[in-house]
């Protein structure tokens, strides 16, 4: 039941990356969700580099849809302050549901445009 889950999650991721692509202007910010935390990184796919990244880990103690909103607070805080306004929303496979639209809409309130 777990592989058939996990392949059809990466079935869509790849779907979804063929389409999505992060430059220097516009760099693709990418969501992972484990069963306990939740990690987003802003990525130049040209350089292939990581510009900043977000997690929660040290916040076992909220529930985990706030901690996801903290993410997206932090990595919104990082992009402005790194000149990042403008990013490609990369949901990695995941259903833009729960956690993931947590962190997309704390991401937005904290100034990211996508």
């Amino acid at each position: 039941m777990t592989t058939k889950k996990i392949e059809r999650r990466i079935k869509i991721k790849f779907r979804i990356r063929k389409r999505v692509n992060g430059t220097a202007e516009r760099p693709r910010m990418s969501v992972f969700r484990s069963n306990k935390q939740i990690y987003v990184q802003i990525i130049n796919d040209q350089n292939g580099t990581t510009i900043v990244s977000a997690s929660s880990l040290g916040m076992e103690t909220m529930p985990k849809c706030e901690q996801a909103a903290k993410v997206g607070e932090a990595i919104a805080k990082k992009a402005v302050e790194a000149g990042i306004s403008k990013v490609v929303f990369d949901r990695n496979g995941y259903l833009y549901h729960g956690r993931v639209k947590e962190l997309a809409d704390a991401a937005r309130k904290g100034g990211l445009n996508f």
